[in-house]
């Protein structure tokens, strides 16, 4: 098939500790399946899972040559959100089922210039801006708000910053 390493298994952000190589990607890049990537350094390697996956920030990818991918999000146009009423511009957003990353004093979306009227609307402050973009998984899954795989469940601790201008040479120990 192919001379690359392969990557059949996926450890979940804290659920893995070592040395890794990074790859960066965007937030649709990081639903997959089977896809030819490289590492942050240009190392190509080939991703081929049993069913397409929500990749998250922190999650690592074991190779089959015996080294390790550590996923990282990439840094994308986003509105921020921010307003008086935060919960509810939240609701407003998830019920149009957009992707939303919710932090404790702001909300981050993808670009789109409809879902940015309909908050203008409700009285939000929006702003454009560049930053890694990690929205939660919704109820029934893990990364997508559309899944309804029920057999993953995410801890409480899964948010963290990340700094979005690392050295692509770097790699990262988690342990």
């Amino acid at each position: 098939m192919t001379d690359l390493p392969l990557a059949q298994t996926v450890h979940r952000a804290g659920e893995w500790r070592g040395v890794a190589e990074i790859v960066t990607l965007d937030y649709d890049t990081r639903f997959l399946r089977r896809k030819r990537l490289a590492t942050d350094t240009g190392r190509p390697f080939v991703i081929d899972l049993d069913k397409t996956t929500s990749l998250e920030d922190g999650d690592a990818l074991d190779l089959d040559d015996g080294s390790r991918v550590v996923i990282r999000a990439a840094v994308e146009d986003v509105l921020v959100v921010t307003g008086k009423s935060l919960p509810r511009l939240a609701w407003h957003i998830g019920n149009r089922h957009t992707p939303c990353q919710v932090d404790p004093d702001r909300l981050l979306i993808q670009r789109d210039p409809v879902i940015r009227r309909m908050l203008d609307l409700l009285g939000a402050t929006v702003e454009e801006a560049r930053h890694p973009f990690t929205p939660e998984g919704g109820a029934y899954g893990h990364g997508r708000t559309h899944s309804h795989d029920h057999g993953h469940s995410h801890s409480a601790d899964r948010h963290h910053e990340h700094d979005p201008e690392h050295d692509p040479d770097e790699t990262v120990d988690a342990g």
